[in-house]
């Protein structure tokens, strides 16, 4: 709605009076002068008074509002008439001049406004100006109807299909075009010094998005970008359909950038890595997400768009992601992340499931059971590649020939050339041994029919399900790793020690899984270079221990004359978890006396070192035994006797029972006591000698075989005891 404003009246200098009339000399106005000049279609005349009355008004310092709103007048009413007889360059300028509101224009170029204006949108318009400016709807529409005003019908067979009117209306929508170009140009840097408010924001809105869709729709790039690069207030919902249309991208990306609208830009670049866009002014948009989602560091972004990029670069994302993941997380998040990771790629999958397993330690048997499947899936991948089989097999083959004092896992990480197939089976190897969250017996079944590669690994899964004998006897008679066989009954079930564990990660650079197996330091002590074990050093048991040796032994003995010397060797180094008996027994009769000679004497000479130690202790025992009685007989006198009621008989047998030996009874193997709770039956202690029973005080108490423990001399004397 237009703000009504009241015009500037002149004033007369002359006044007649009549008989019934008063007349006034009025000097004419520049808005009348210029409405006649312009109703004559004089543009030429009129436009050299709006430019006198200009410069009379800036030779002025403070100008009259009024004077300066009929300027404004004028400028637009001759710009309007220049625009509709199609002289753009002129109502350009003579637009500006009267500071006419550039959404007044643009709404002459409605492939341009877009959603920029609503239906209740309003610009204030000098009445005068409204009532003169073109009826047609748009630039195109007066550039036709100038067209049949000056050419119809001279032009066959029309000016709408006649080559001459099409050329001139070409090049008259390019210069109507040129003409907004320049006057929202000529308006934006106007604005740029303005203080900010709420309706000019919406004029540099208005301006910004109108400038830059004229850049596009004229193929001018460096405009564009300029425009883009500098402060702007571009409608992002306006220019974006613009620029996807137009195949400009990069400009879009700029916009993007500008407004922090992450997601958006990644969706482009992702489109420009899929090949569905393209734009030659972008080179490498993969690098570019990556960089950007390591900049903002946003683990939401990170993962939503990590399945897409695991795709298109599993190293780099993974890297990133690994980088980005929080030291706590839930078990249920970790197997929704892997589950997304592994549908998009099953290589970066299992990369991540090891990274979470070995380096972060989670413990969440599903991920273990799943990281145990993979690499058996590996293992075997490795084995069905003919060259890698028969490496491997040739290890087997050399080591089983000889007699070797290191592991086999040793032996084939020192003397195999380095290759992903080792690393492959050293950390298959390393993970079977040290975890125990994994399933071992879906995992030997997957590895079953490859018994003959993969020997060492089966062994390690029989230790895990307890299969000691099964275990054991892989170790020594099929692939004749004693050391191994001797370190499982040492350790409790373990094929590979910590310390062969440790050696190996060093050696291949596998110090994280290596970690598995090796134990914490004791306190005080550092720990070696690598990822903090999973479990602490374990105790074995001394019966777990010796029913091990016992069954190796077993297994040594079962194979004949060939592992005699062996067998020999176990004997003289578990002589201490052995019984002689026992082994005697167990050894085959037509083995040469030799091979138990050792451990016979040795046995002997233990057992007889252990039973003179018992009678020297023995006898040290008996000594402060002596001691303590003699220094505590003086004290026992003092208190005097102790007197007892008599028990009756059936509950004097229960006691018995209860509570030991009756006077004087024996046990194989005890010592004699004598139980002070239970009554002397035929003992009958009297003071006066006259007493039936006569001579009955003295009574004889055998504790020993040799001597008497307990005697009184004289009827009625005190009862004394002895050790």
């Amino acid at each position: 709605m237009a703000t009504l404003q009241y015009p500037n009246f002149p004033r007369a200098n002359v006044l007649v009076l009549g008989a019934d009339s008063v007349q006034a000399l009025l000097p004419s106005t520049l808005i009348s002068q210029a409405d006649a000049l312009l109703e004559a279609h004089r543009l030429e005349d009129a436009a050299d008074m709006a430019d006198q009355q200009r410069k009379k008004l800036q030779s002025v310092l403070n100008s009259d509002k009024f004077e300066l709103d009929e300027l404004r007048y004028v400028n637009q009413r001759l710009g309007f008439q220049c625009f509709q007889e199609t002289l753009f360059e002129d109502a350009g300028n003579r637009f500006y001049e009267g500071e006419l509101d550039p959404r007044v224009l643009i709404s002459y170029y409605p492939e341009l406004c877009g959603d920029l204006f609503r239906e209740d949108d309003s610009v204030d318009v000098m009445a005068g100006v409204a009532e003169h400016m073109p009826p047609e709807c748009s630039v195109d529409d007066i550039i036709a109807a100038n067209l049949v005003r000056n050419y119809s019908p001279h032009l066959e067979p029309n000016t709408r299909e006649a080559p001459p009117a099409v050329e001139l209306r070409n090049i008259l929508s390019m210069t109507a075009r040129d003409m907004l170009e320049s006057y929202l140009r000529k308006w934006r840097r106007k604005l740029a010094v303005e203080n900010t408010t709420p309706q000019l924001q919406v004029l540099r809105m208005v301006v910004d998005t109108v400038l830059a869709k004229l850049h596009v729709n004229t193929e001018k790039l460096p405009e564009l970008y300029a425009l883009i690069d500098q402060p702007n207030a571009i409608a992002l919902p306006e220019i974006e359909t613009v620029l996807v249309g137009s195949r400009h991208f990069n400009a879009l990306c700029k916009l993007y950038q500008q407004r922090g609208d992450d997601a958006k830009l990644l969706d482009i670049w992702s489109k420009l890595v899929e090949g569905e866009w393209k734009d030659p002014d972008i080179q490498d948009p993969l690098t570019h997400m990556f960089d950007l989602l390591n900049d903002k560091k946003d683990r939401a972004l990170i993962q939503r768009w990590m399945p897409w990029l695991v795709k298109n670069d599993s190293e780099r994302a993974l890297k990133m992601l690994l980088a980005t993941l929080p030291s706590k997380r839930k078990a249920e998040d970790d197997r929704l992340l892997l589950q997304e990771i592994k549908e998009a790629s099953p290589e970066a999958g299992a990369q991540l499931l090891e990274h979470l397993v070995i380096h972060r330690r989670s413990v969440d048997p599903e991920l273990h059971r799943q990281l145990a499947t993979t690499y058996a899936d590996q293992l075997l991948a490795c084995i069905a590649e003919e060259s890698t089989s028969k490496l491997w097999r040739a290890k087997v083959a050399s080591y089983t020939s000889g007699r070797a004092d290191t592991p086999f896992i040793s032996y084939f990480s020192s003397t195999t050339p380095d290759s992903e197939h080792k690393r492959v089976r050293l950390k298959t190897v390393l993970f079977l041994q040290g975890s125990s969250l994994y399933n071992p017996d879906a995992v030997r079944v997957r590895l079953s029919p490859h018994a003959k590669l993969l020997k060492l690994e089966l062994a390690i899964l029989e230790g895990k399900l307890g299969n000691h004998r099964s275990a054991l006897s892989i170790l020594v008679h099929d692939l004749n790793d004693a050391t191994s066989a001797e370190a499982y009954c040492t350790l409790g079930g373990e094929v590979v020690p910590a310390k062969t564990a440790q050696a190996i990660g060093e050696r291949a650079g596998l110090q994280a899984w290596a970690a598995l197996v090796t134990p914490l330091a004791a306190p005080g002590k550092q720990t070696k270079p690598g990822a903090a074990p999973m479990k602490r050093t374990k105790t074995v048991d001394d019966e777990v221990k010796k029913d091990l040796v016992m069954i190796l032994l077993e297994v040594y003995m079962s194979g004949g004359e060939a592992t005699a010397d062996r067998t020999a060797q176990l004997l003289n180094s578990q002589a201490m978890n052995l019984d002689v008996v026992d082994v005697i027994s167990m050894i085959p009769a037509e083995w040469p006396l030799h091979i138990l000679s050792t451990f016979v004497t040795r046995s002997l000479r233990r057992t007889l070192h252990a039973h003179h130690e018992g009678q020297i202790i023995k006898a040290i025992s008996q000594g402060q035994n002596l001691a303590v009685v003699d220094s505590s007989w003086d004290a026992i006198r003092e208190q005097g006797a102790i007197v007892e009621e008599l028990l009756e008989d059936d509950e004097d047998e229960d006691v018995g029972e209860k509570l030991g030996l009756e006077l004087g009874e024996r046990v194989q193997g005890e010592p004699a006591s004598f139980n002070e709770k239970v009554p002397l039956h035929a003992l009958d202690l009297r003071a006066d000698d006259g007493d039936d029973g006569g001579d009955g005080g003295v009574v004889d108490i055998n504790v020993a075989p040799e001597e008497d423990a307990l005697t009184t001399s004289e009827p009625g004397s005190e009862v004394g005891s002895g050790t």
